[in-house]
């Protein structure tokens, strides 16, 4: 079997109304597994897979989630006050547990961990005294 391969797509989904450009390894010609978080669609998150169809604009739209995410994906949004090298250090422990993070347009981290990750974030804060701000998806 051959490996997945990693592109850029448009993707598209009604359910949140949005559209945007994002890294996939591409399953089969409609089947495409998530490489990064979605910033602003909290659905699509690494490890994702989804099924799509070309919609009216040559964009894929997503039609179904046909598996969810391996993992848990927390945002927040990073204080400048806090030292990149603090915040380096806790990327590494990321990674060491098996999870994925990354920072988007300068300051919103997103944390993905493996579902029974025994990393404990808010204990992690505490310790350095440190709180971001949580960015909550709207039910």
């Amino acid at each position: 079997m051959e490996e997945p391969k990693m592109v850029s797509i448009m993707v598209h989904d009604k359910r949140v109304d949005m559209t945007g450009s994002m890294y996939v390894e591409q399953l089969d010609a409609h089947t495409f597994r998530a490489v990064e978080n979605e910033l602003f669609n909290p659905t699509i998150t690494i490890g994702t897979e989804f099924l799509t169809r070309f919609n009216q604009d040559g964009h894929h739209e997503i039609v179904k989630i046909t598996k969810m995410s391996p993992y848990t994906t927390r945002r927040f949004l990073l204080s400048q006050s806090v030292p990149a090298a603090d915040y380096q250090l806790l990327g590494d422990e990321i990674t060491r547990q098996g999870g994925y993070w990354q920072v988007d347009m300068g300051g919103i981290a997103s944390v993905s961990l493996p579902v029974n990750c025994p990393l404990d974030l808010d204990e992690i804060f505490r310790i350095f005294n440190h709180w971001p701000t949580e960015i909550k998806d709207e039910d």
